[in-house]
This record gives C-alpha cells, sequence and structure tokens, in this order.
C-alpha cells in the first residue's frame, strides 16, 4: 500500500465534499438565480457537476491504485496524470483570482488550498 497515494485519495474525496457542500450553497445557488440567459447558466451548471465527478472519481482512482504493488504496469501515468489536473485546476484558480487586482487575492478564491496537496501528494506517491 502506498501511503502517499492513500493520503492524495482521502484528500481528494475532501475536497469533492468540500466543493458538492460549499460549491452547491456559494456558486451554484446564486447562478441558478441570477439572471443570466438559460443556456449558459446550464452550462455552467453542467460544467460544476462535470468538476464533481472528476473529484470523486479522482479520489476514488487515487485510493485504488495505492492498493497495487509497486511496478504494476501504467500506474505510475496514471498517477502523474491525476497530479497534473489537480496542478491544473490549482494553477486556473490562482491565474484567475491573481489576474483581477483584489486585495489579498489569495484567500478570494482559496480552492487553490484544496486542490494543490491533493497533487503533491500524488506526486510524491509517485516515488
Amino acid at each position: 500500500m502506498n501511503g502517499w497515494l492513500l493520503a492524495a485519495g482521502i484528500t481528494a474525496l475532501g475536497v469533492a465534499a468540500v466543493h458538492l457542500v460549499g460549491g452547491h450553497r456559494d456558486v451554484v445557488r446564486p447562478l441558478l438565480s441570477c439572471g443570466l440567459a438559460d443556456e449558459p447558466k446550464r452550462v455552467l451548471h453542467a460544467v460544476w457537476h462535470m468538476v464533481s465527478g472528476d473529484l470523486m472519481l479522482s479520489g476514488l482512482a487515487l485510493i485504488y491504485l495505492s492498493s497495487l504493488t509497486n511496478g504494476t504496469s501504467g500506474t505510475a501515468l496514471a498517477v502523474w496524470f491525476i497530479a497534473a489536473h489537480f496542478t491544473a485546476y490549482a494553477a486556473v484558480f490562482l491565474v484567475v483570482t491573481l489576474s483581477v487586482g483584489w486585495t489579498r487575492p489569495l484567500l478570494r478564491l482559496p480552492q487553490w488550498i484544496l486542490l494543490l496537496p491533493v497533487a503533491v501528494l500524488a506526486a510524491a506517491g509517485t516515488t
């Protein structure tokens, strides 16, 4: 059992839970009640659900991969892919929050704080 990957998987599932609960309250409800046209509103809502599924599946995949013995073909590549996409998620939040010109920008869209540890733990699990 790879402890780093297990930690990454558990963390990813925690991120998914925060996304589902906090995101529904802070993002989805206001989005669905705003005056935005129906088509972009529904597309953004669908994207939120896609990210929910991605976060959950990534967490489950990391937990599964943590149970495989070292040297199992394709394990490292799959883990690097998951680490890369969590890095990309974190980078998107950082770029967006830093480009707006807010005061204390790193705390305005703090999702990167949850996403980056999954990437780091997963990357550590490939060694």
